[in-house]
């Protein structure tokens, strides 16, 4: 599948096994410490992520069977707790494409999708169904359909809301600054009209601005 410009892809259909984290009130801290939030990138937090969880002995991230897996099946009230961005981009860079819950912290899950993990809201009872099929049998894979709003796996199929402009952005791999760049001919069109004494995102203000004549500029 091709990425646009802005380097995303189109999420339209997503396949893939799970992990069943059966612990609930997860706050952002817990799934990125704070420690790890001084780094100044935005990738490479794959060692980062639930750090602290991992050094207990068996946890469901490190076992052999879940390698690979991409849809994390959580606990309600999933990424409470602080802003910090660094635990969605934790949770992409190890591998999750989605991730499952009855409920989610607000800014997590308008964080997560606006960085392409999908934060999907499915009934209790569906989450306990997928867990409980995941826990049976690690092979188990989920189909997350974006554009027909519905998960399907461990023998059950539910819907799911999604509004109409994150569904849009996610079907087509754009993002805030991608919309914004599609209109990059009209935005410049209209700020090289400005009389050159006015307030300007132009990325030629400046010197150039200043280096202009008031008939150049008008």
């Amino acid at each position: 599948m091709t990425s646009t410009p802005n380097g995303l892809r189109p999420l339209v259909r997503h396949t893939g096994r799970t992990v069943p984290l059966r612990r609930g009130n997860v706050d952002t801290d817990q799934i990125m410490p704070a420690e790890f939030c001084k780094r100044v990138t935005k990738s490479g937090f794959e060692d980062a992520v639930f750090s602290r969880w991992r050094a207990e002995p068996d946890f469901v991230l490190e076992r052999p069977e879940r390698a690979g897996a991409s849809v994390l099946l959580a606990g309600p009230d999933f990424g409470t707790g602080s802003s910090r961005e660094h635990a969605v981009w934790g949770l992409r860079d190890w591998g999750f494409v989605a991730v499952l819950s009855s409920r989610f912290g607000d800014i997590f899950r308008r964080n997560a999708l606006k960085n392409q993990l999908l934060a999907v809201v499915l009934p209790e009872p569906a989450i306990e169904t997928l867990t409980t099929a995941s826990e049976r049998d690690p092979s188990m894979e989920v189909t997350i359909d974006v554009a027909a709003g519905t998960v399907e796996g461990g023998g059950g199929s539910w819907e799911f809301d999604l509004d109409g402009r994150t569904r849009w952005l996610l079907l087509n791999g754009y993002d805030d600054i991608a919309v914004t760049l599609r209109e990059a001919d009209a935005i410049t069109a209209y700020e090289t009209s400005r009389p050159y004494w006015l307030p300007s995102i132009r990325p030629d203000d400046g010197a150039a601005a200043r280096d202009r004549t008031p008939q150049e500029a008008t």
